[in-house]
């Protein structure tokens, strides 16, 4: 019962970190969304705001890094699924 416990408390530490991040993105793109609004406000002839130096185009999330995140290790997906009810 207490390994049972034990897991279920990770998983619940699991989403709390996830949700935390997906917040932190919405957060992100709601500020480059406005800051675009603002821009087609006030036109800029600096394109540099919207591509990068080998003129790829930036992402809220990379800060403009030309990097892909398969660099990147993930964790490996080894929980269950969780079935989504509608309420």
């Amino acid at each position: 019962m207490r390994r049972k416990n034990h897991t279920h408390q990770q998983d619940i530490d699991d989403l709390k970190r996830q949700n935390a991040l997906l917040e932190q993105q919405v957060r992100a793109l709601e500020k480059a969304r406005s800051s675009a609004q603002l821009q087609t406000n006030y036109p800029s002839s600096d394109n540099s705001l919207y591509t990068n130096a080998k003129g790829g185009t930036i992402s809220a999330f990379d800060g403009g890094s030309d990097s892909s995140s398969e660099s990147e290790p993930e964790e490996p997906q080894s929980r269950k699924k969780l079935r989504m009810e509608a309420s």
